[in-house]
């Protein structure tokens, strides 16, 4: 089975973070996130991917390549300009003779991909929509669907007497090969607004799959951050790292001095040297080849790898970039620290 990544959109409400990086390659504990979805995709069988990009392509082909590092393959198709999600689909169609999955790029989640499959096909719908819970559905496009689980409506941003759901598109679909067709080509597609509601109107059936306990954009800073917090705290699974199980992950090969202070929950990277005093913790995250000077305190952050730490600063709720180096004794709090600059995070 195949799958497309929409992986061409700006990140825009994500910079600084992106201004350099494309969305999809932001590292979610040291690794791209678009690595990770793919790692995820493989336990389901899934053995060739579609990557459909726009910004910053070239960063992503060099990671990726062909994905045989992965033990999968990878294709790419990449947009002159953007073309909105149904526009993107529609590009890649000569990829695709068969059902399909599609990822937004930017979403960290635990849906469980052969159990969507599988409910789509029992459906007999010809797209199937995952949904997550939202409290106030206002700000999104809300799905409405009938007793049988199928689409009756989308209601783009409601007002709280405007629908009773809420429950909006997750960003993952299963599609049949047919409804490629139904898009039109050569121009910027919206998938809520123009396609779906569509094919409501000629009679096709779209299946809401609503079995996601985790979702998450990686849109703000902010969210950024509360990705990893919820890593630490178990309340996502990562896989690679349960810290349900345990609440620390230290590397073998990282240089804790005896008198430096550990806070769980926190994750230490390769070869990671930290010094005297030093406080970690909690909800640090520090990725490979990173150092913390004497006394410094590093809480409900995550450090980029290559990054120096100096003796005394602090750093809390805040995200510092590969080869950033932060002044001893200087003070971040809710920053993003690139190379060269500090950009407060909206709180």
């Amino acid at each position: 089975m195949k799958a497309l990544f929409l992986a061409g959109g700006f990140g825009t409400r994500l910079r600084p973070i992106t201004d350099d990086l494309p969305k999809p390659m932001v590292p979610i504990m040291g690794k791209p996130l678009l690595e990770r979805n793919i790692e995820g995709l493989k336990k389901h069988g899934i053995d060739e991917v579609v990557l459909s990009t726009c910004y910053k392509p070239h960063k992503i082909k060099r990671y990726f390549g062909d994905g045989s590092n992965l033990g999968i393959k990878i294709s790419y198709i990449s947009e002159d300009m953007p073309l909105g999600t149904a526009g993107a689909i529609k590009n890649a169609q000569d990829f695709f003779n068969d059902t399909f999955l599609v990822f937004n790029a930017d979403i960290l989640s635990d849906i469980n991909i052969s159990d969507i499959v599988r409910f789509h096909k029992e459906k007999g719908a010809v797209a199937t929509i995952a949904a997550t819970q939202v409290d106030n559905p206002s700000a999104y496009g809300v799905i409405e669907h009938d007793e049988n689980g199928f689409i009756t409506a989308f209601k783009e941003k409601p007002q709280p007497h405007e629908s009773s759901s809420n429950l909006i598109n997750a960003g993952v679909y299963v599609f049949e090969p047919q409804i490629l067709d139904e898009i039109p080509s050569g121009r910027a597609v919206s998938i809520e607004r123009e396609t779906y509601p569509m094919l409501l109107q000629k009679g096709f059936k779209i299946a809401v799959y609503n079995r996601c306990s985790y979702w998450l954009d990686l849109g703000t800073p902010g969210k950024y951050i509360k990705a990893h917090k919820d890593i630490l705290k178990g309340i996502f699974n990562l896989g690679e790292y349960d810290f349900n199980k345990n609440r620390k992950y230290i590397s073998k090969t990282a240089k804790i001095s005896s008198n430096a202070r550990i806070v769980e929950p926190v994750y230490i990277g390769d070869n990671v040297e930290i010094g005297a005093f030093a406080v970690i913790g909690p909800d640090a995250v520090l990725c490979d080849n990173s150092s913390v000077g004497m006394g410094a305190r590093i809480v409900g952050s995550v450090v980029w790898d290559h990054v120096h730490v100096g003796g005394g600063a602090s750093v809390v709720n805040s995200v510092v970039m590969s080869n950033c180096r932060v002044d001893r004794n200087s003070e971040e709090y809710n920053s993003i620290l690139t190379e060269n600059f500090s950009y407060p995070i909206a709180v």
